[in-house]
């Protein structure tokens, strides 16, 4: 069965750091682009950040850029992201993806495989 598990989330306050992680199985995913989207309760899926198959180049959310970072690990089979100087507004069910495309897009559309959400809450 492939699929995708994230880990990782938990309550913290403002401006601490949490380091969340995806792991693929069933199939490897060096081959997908890859990225992290969140949900906030009454609020639409929105893109975080997403890093290409070759790991050469990511794409961040204006919201996250300069505190965010997105890496991967393909021999692990394994996607990283690491969240600094977090805020009460990034509380939220965390999803990893991946897309069959080389090139990581905002768009949910583009991503066939999701892991099940990790929750991170962040106090003020």
């Amino acid at each position: 069965q492939v699929r995708l598990v994230d880990s990782g989330g938990g309550v913290v306050q403002a401006g601490a750091s949490l380091r969340l992680s995806c792991v693929g199985s069933g199939r490897t995913f060096r081959n997908d682009a890859m990225a992290w989207f969140r949900q906030a309760p009454g609020k639409e899926r929105e893109f975080v950040a997403g890093i290409n198959r070759n790991s050469g180049s990511t794409i961040y959310a204006d919201s996250v850029k300069g505190r965010f970072a997105i890496s991967r690990e393909n021999f692990l089979n394994l996607l990283n992201l690491q969240m600094n100087n977090l805020k009460p507004e990034d509380t939220a069910l965390y999803y990893c993806a991946a897309s069959p495309s080389a090139v990581a897009t905002t768009s949910t559309l583009q991503y066939n495989y999701w892991g099940q959400g990790t929750q991170v809450t962040v106090s003020s």
